[in-house]
This record gives structure tokens, C-alpha cells and sequence, in this order.
């Protein structure tokens, strides 16, 4: 009997692909509420916003799991290497900490009217997806891509992600773009049971409707969307409720010290009742976004978070 993508979402959703974090003593103020299924991961992204110097994964998996989280997501180009021995090395250091590894957060951009360059990013995006598969993750994030327009991400962002086709495309052209390179990553996707998280990030999936079209185009049980909280032009708490049905994973910006484009005051408490209310059962993970020192950031972002969820 073949998985319908309802079936393979919710399935997604509930985490069998993960690896569950092994038992470890915990006191109430830091673990979940009884019965919870949430369960808290932090990107090593919250430790490096891309400064010069890569903030080590090991030590991001080491805080992590003093902290109280259940899981850390890579962030690829964070990856010093993809040696065996730096992919085994990360794989220990998870286990040996309890601790998940829920998602490969990859950059890719399928929006070009090269074909060649739209088939690197489908090489890449395979290449990802067997090196998730060697770290033992069972998603990756995914982006549209953008027209690169606005070459600055700083001018993007003062647009609020609203960037203008190049002269002679369309948005329709993106659509089929995305939506072919998707595909042709899919095959190798079910191989190795990696589920792809497309994210509502800026570019052609600034507007949901462009994400939920893109999803539903595609049309199968190994796309899902991992929904960003903080990638917003406008109200999010709309959006949210819009992508919750087919979320597989959720990132949860925070932003103490004042974010480095923007800052949103997001109410948590209202987006897990939303989140509650659409069935969402996975994995949320925390992106601080700020610019506090993430050694005091990060512990107060997680007991935001899980005092949203309880």
C-alpha cells in the first residue's frame, strides 16, 4: 500500500525518522511537559550568523546538550568538512550527548533560466541528501531560491524579500523551475528516507501562497514544509496558520539584543496553538537570531519556547 502525502506528513510530523535522544536525567524546569511530544532542537546557526569564524558544531552539540535541548540541526555550510571521519566524529559526539540530529539545513537556489545551474543545485541538493543520510538526519531544509535581482541580502531585506524577476522571466517560470528541480530530487529522497522541508524563506516562497503552490505542485510524501517563524513581511501569525498543516519541522526565530536585519516580537504562546491546533507533533528548532551573546540567549530562548508548549 503506497503512502499517501497526508499519511507521510503527519508521519513526518510525529519524528519515526528520527533518532530518539537517549534517556537522561532531567528536572522539570527543563524537560517537556508529560506526554508532550514536542521536542527542542537548536541550529548551530544560533551560535555563528555567518561572522568569519565558524562557531565548531562539537561545541554546539556540547552546549546544546548541557542546556536541556533533545536535538541540534546542522547547518551545512557550517560543516568544516564532509570527511568520514568529520561526519562520524559529528555523528558521536550527538550520541554520546543524547542527542538527535532532526535536519541538514542546506543553501540551494532552483530559480535560474540557466539549465545548468538549476542542475547544479539539484546535484548539490542530492549530495545533500546522501550526506544527511551518513549523518543519520532525516530531513533537509530546503529553499526555493531567488532572482538575485537585488544582489544585497541587505537591500532584499529592506523590500521585505519583494525582489523583481529578471527582464524577460516570470514568476510562472520560477514555479516550473522549482517544482522540476524538486522532482528530480525526489527519487533519491525516498531512496535514503529523507524527508525535504521547503522553507519560507525569502525569495519565491516570501508569499505562502507561493510555498503551498510549490508543495502542492510537487505533490508528494517526501515534501513538507519546515516553517520559519521569522520570515515575514507582513503579519505572521496568518502565515502560520496557513503553512501548520503541512509543516514537518518548525524554526523558531528569537531575537534578544535586536536582530541583525530586523526584530520580531513573536508571541509563542499563540504559535503553539496554532501549531497544536493544525496537529503539528515534531520538532521545533530554535534559530536565535540576536545579538546577545548566544551563551545567554539560547538558555533563554529554550525556556521560552518550552513554557509556550507545555
Amino acid at each position: 500500500m503506497s503512502l499517501t502525502r497526508r499519511d507521510a506528513l503527519k508521519l513526518g510530523a510525529l519524528g519515526p525518522f528520527v533518532f530518539a535522544a537517549a534517556p537522561r536525567a532531567a528536572s522539570p524546569a527543563d524537560s517537556p511537559a508529560a506526554g508532550s511530544p514536542i521536542r527542542f532542537a537548536v541550529s548551530t546557526y544560533s551560535y555563528w550568523h555567518f561572522e568569519k569564524v565558524k562557531y565548531p558544531i562539537e561545541k554546539v552539540i556540547e552546549q546544546a546538550a548541557g542546556i536541556g535541548f533533545d536535538g541540534v540541526e546542522i547547518l551545512h555550510v557550517q560543516m568544516d568538512n564532509e570527511t568520514p571521519a568529520y561526519v562520524n566524529g559529528l555523528k558521536q559526539a550527538a550520541f554520546r550527548h543524547g542527542l538527535a540530529l532532526p535536519m541538514l539545513s542546506i543553501h540551494q537556489d532552483f530559480v535560474s533560466p540557466k539549465p545548468e545551474e538549476r542542475e547544479q543545485a539539484v546535484d548539490h541538493t542530492k549530495k545533500c541528501i546522501a550526506l544527511a543520510a551518513r549523518l543519520g538526519i532525516p530531513a533537509i531544509r530546503l529553499n526555493s531560491g531567488r532572482w538575485n535581482t537585488i544582489e544585497s541580502f541587505d537591500d532584499l531585506m529592506k523590500v521585505k524579500g519583494n525582489e523583481p524577476p529578471i527582464q524577460g522571466y516570470t514568476d510562472e517560470d520560477a514555479f516550473k523551475w522549482c517544482i522540476d528541480s524538486i522532482n528530480a530530487c525526489l527519487p533519491d529522497a525516498e531512496a535514503n528516507g529523507i524527508v525535504l522541508a521547503l522553507e519560507n524563506h525569502w525569495g519565491l516562497t516570501t508569499k505562502v501562497d507561493n510555498l503551498l503552490r510549490l508543495v502542492k505542485g510537487v505533490n508528494s510524501p517526501w515534501l513538507g514544509v519546515n516553517l520559519d517563524t521569522g520570515n515575514w513581511p507582513d503579519d505572521p501569525y496568518s502565515g502560520i496558520e496557513k503553512l501548520a498543516p503541512y509543516a514537518v519541522i518548525v524554526q523558531a526565530k528569537t531575537y534578544y539584543g535586536g536582530g541583525v536585519w530586523y526584530t520580531l516580537d513573536l508571541d509563542y504562546t499563540r504559535i503553539a496553538k496554532i501549531l497544536k491546533g493544525a496537529g503539528f507533533r515534531g520538532w521545533i528548532s530554535l534559530e536565535m537570531e540576536g545579538k546577545e551573546p548566544p551563551d545567554v540567549a539560547v538558555p533563554k530562548s529554550l525556556a521560552v519556547l518550552r513554557s509556550a508548549f507545555v
